[in-house]
Formats: C-alpha cells, structure tokens, sequence
C-alpha cells in the first residue's frame, strides 16, 4: 500500500488559491493514501467569529471537497485533508476523507487547541476509514497530545494513524513516535509550514512532515521550509504484529481493570 503527505504554505483566506495548488501537486501522484494539513484550504489563525462563518464550508458540496473529489477520482487517490466545517449553525475544525469513488466522511476535533475554543465546537466521536482491507484512524493536530485517543483507534482496528496537523510546538512530531511504539501503527502526519501573521497575532509552523513505523523509525519526512509531497509504499501487514518480544504483546499484556481513572474529568 501506498502513503504519503502533502506539506503546505497556505495562504490565509485563499482557498481557491490554496486549493488548486494543492490540486496541482496532487495531480503528480496516483494510486495512493495522501494526507493534507489542518484547515490547509483557509489557513489557521481566525480573528473572530464572522471571519470563520466567510470561510467555513459544507462538507460534502462546498468548493474544496467537490475539488478533492475530483482529483481523487481522476489519479485513484484517498485523500484526507483538514477544512473548516459548517454544519447545522456550528463550526468545526475537521478532517474530510474522500475517495476515488467519491465517497466522503468526516472526523469533528475533539481537543481543540487554544484560540480554536472560542470558534470552533468539539467533536464528540473519533473516526476509522476502511481503505480496501486497511483501516485508517484519523485525529487532528493537537489530539496527539492524549494517548488515549490513538490507543482508541488501534483497539478498534486502525493500522495508519492519520495526522493532519498545523503544528507549533517543538515536539509533536516526536510524540507521534511514540504512539506508533504504543500501538504497533503507522502514522502520517501533514503539517504545514510558514509564518502566519494577522494583526498582533503570529504562529509560525513547524514542518517536518513524516510517516514512521509501528516501531517508530521515520519512513520519509520533511524539512521545516518546503513544500512537500513524499510518497512511501508500506506493508500493511506490520500493524497488525503487535508483539514485543516473544512473551509480550501489546495488546494482550493490557491490564485495562487498573486503567479506568483514565476515564475520570479531574485528578484526584
């Protein structure tokens, strides 16, 4: 099977811009699983309310899907890729997966990262994609800060980790390691790169793409300046060995009746 990521400069507001040149590059490659950046059509760092609602899409039937769709089918492409969402007066920073047979589904942000709180409404469920005879799991930059969400995936079958991203802190992309070694997954992660400046706010973006292993050796990755599309081909079959060593697994070493605290809203 085939993976890879789409790295990105997005451009705040473009998303036509944005959009055909993610099309241009994707139109290079076929035959693929290709994972885009978080919000890669209108980029990140909203003023306020109104300016989100300008931007915002339907998913499916606004702009940037029906153009993925397109690119999708025409290369036989899966393509995940980060958007803005409208739906039923709410706003939600998601994850749009479409296939070359134009299907479509969604995975909502479930832990919304700093400003993301005053705009966007908190996804209630987590997403696994079926791709033929693999099954993808998909979250959003900064859920790779709660393990339990990865863990979730792989206990519900994920074998690929799909990460879009618009990473600003400096150890993200090693954090995903480490939940590939947890769980005995790939994982792809798409982040963008560039300095984003609106009025008295700035975010500048880390790059360094990468897709690692369940043993989390990095496959392929990029820098923190480029644009970039890699394209990695992987044996699927290494997600579902999920041992150890000889006397351990994983999965089977769980020892889930001593973990249930992970479940309570406070520490006690």
């Amino acid at each position: 099977m085939r993976i890879g990521f789409l790295q990105l400069r997005p451009k705040f507001g473009a998303v036509k811009q944005n959009v055909r040149k993610a099309v241009s590059l994707l139109s290079r490659v076929s035959d693929a699983v290709i994972v885009l950046p978080e919000l890669f059509n209108t980029g990140y760092l909203f003023r306020n309310a109104d300016e989100l609602a300008s931007l915002a899409e339907k998913v499916p039937g606004g702009y940037t899907t029906s153009e993925m769709k397109k690119v999708a089918k025409c290369n036989n492409l899966h393509i995940i890729f980060g958007i803005a969402q409208k739906a039923k007066k709410k706003y939600f920073n998601s994850a749009a997966y479409v296939s070359p047979k134009g299907k479509v589904s969604v995975y909502q942000k479930v832990h919304l990262f700093d400003r993301e709180k005053l705009f966007f409404t908190r996804g209630k469920s987590l997403k696994i994609i079926s791709i033929g005879e693999a099954k993808f799991g998909i979250f959003i930059c900064f859920d790779w800060s709660f393990p339990e969400v990865a863990r979730v995936l792989m206990l519900q079958g994920a074998q690929v980790l799909c990460h879009p991203s618009n990473l600003i802190l400096p150890y993200g992309q090693d954090a995903m390691k480490m939940r590939c070694i947890e769980n005995g997954v790939f994982a792809i992660t798409a982040n963008r790169i560039g300095t984003e400046r609106r009025g008295t706010m700035s975010l500048t973006f880390t790059g360094g793409s990468q897709i690692v292993d369940p043993r989390g050796e990095v496959l392929v990755s990029a820098g923190d300046r480029s644009e970039s599309l890699k394209v990695v081909e992987i044996d699927i079959e290494r997600a579902n060995d999920k041992n150890i060593t000889s006397n351990n697994n994983i999965v089977e070493d769980r020892v889930p009746v001593l973990y249930s605290c992970i479940a309570r809203k406070k520490i006690r």
